[in-house]
């Protein structure tokens, strides 16, 4: 038996985990053994929906599990909560955003490697039908050279989990997945109900805007030379992108191999931080380049 904690549950996607490994016999050999939230009422609401402890602190079950789910609505417990745990083939998921600060992703990623832990996650948006679609295009160069892009996500500007950074992380993550990970500067600017941003790469640029609150809004289009693909997409309950990514995390829990390198896990907050410093300054801003 494969045993886990699920740090954080006042996310929606404890709840949807926990539903996975209840509703599927595929998941039966693995045994949450505690949640944990700094809201108790969200602790004490999973641990009777799924009959699992409700754990006091964060570090409870550390040296007592194989597997972390990290979900807390605010990035910047992400590492506090999965750093105690690390050790050597430990799965480790960390929801979006991965952490908010480049020193927390970077101190994470290290530790993770150097104590022999497999990590995965950042947004489950990347696992999308269409997202895929247009990564496999972009390969092959179907209708030609990419020429450009346009991405739509939501995002909430108001909330106390770290304000745009909190939901952020799904766009850049569609931008990534399709057009690269690293591009080499951004733009963006705030207004009141929306953020536009601009992701340059060497050879074209892509365009982005980030709706307020328009949780139900999402759209991709690679622009090629010959044709334009792509088109809306949602990501509610039913999109298959939420089994995909926790089907990541049980293949690290069942002995399999780390797909993301760590480069590419830390990529999405350099790019985030890059949006961030050019929302206050008003000017192009360079990514920075992860090193790990």
């Amino acid at each position: 038996m494969k045993k886990i904690v699920i740090l954080g549950c006042e996310n929606s996607h404890a709840d949807t985990f926990l539903g996975f490994m209840a509703k599927d016999k595929k998941y039966a050999d693995v045994q949450t053994v505690g949640v944990y939230s700094h809201d108790s009422a969200a602790t004490e609401k999973l641990a009777a929906k799924y009959g699992v402890k409700a754990m006091a602190t964060y570090d409870e079950a550390v040296g007592q599990v194989d597997g972390v789910i990290v979900t807390a609505r605010h990035g910047d417990n992400h590492r506090k909560y999965a750093e105690p745990y690390l050790c050597k083939d430990l799965a480790v998921f960390i929801d979006k955003p991965f952490t908010v600060s480049e020193e927390d992703a970077l101190a994470l990623l290290r530790g993770a490697k150097k104590a022999g832990a497999k990590v995965c996650g950042g947004s489950s948006c990347r696992f999308d039908a269409l997202v895929q679609q247009l990564r496999a295009d972009g390969i092959a160069e179907a209708g030609g050279k990419t020429l450009g892009g346009f991405v739509r996500c939501p995002v909430s500007l108001g909330n106390p989990n770290g304000g745009f950074f909190f939901y952020a992380q799904h766009l850049v993550e569609i931008v990534g997945e399709i057009f690269g990970r690293y591009p080499k500067s951004v733009r963006a600017n705030r207004y009141q109900k929306s953020v536009g941003a601009t992701f340059r790469y060497d050879d074209f640029e892509v365009a982005g805007v980030y709706a307020d609150e328009s949780y139900n809004c999402y759209y991709a289009v690679r622009n090629a030379v010959s044709a334009d693909q792509g088109g809306a997409f949602t990501v509610g309950a039913d999109n298959p992108c939420f089994k995909k990514e926790f089907d990541e995390f049980y293949n690290l829990l069942s002995g399999g191999e780390q797909i993301s390198s760590w480069n590419d896990l830390a990529a999405p907050v350099f790019v985030l931080n890059a949006l961030d410093r050019a929302m206050k300054s008003g000017k192009e801003e360079p990514v920075r380049e992860v090193k790990l």
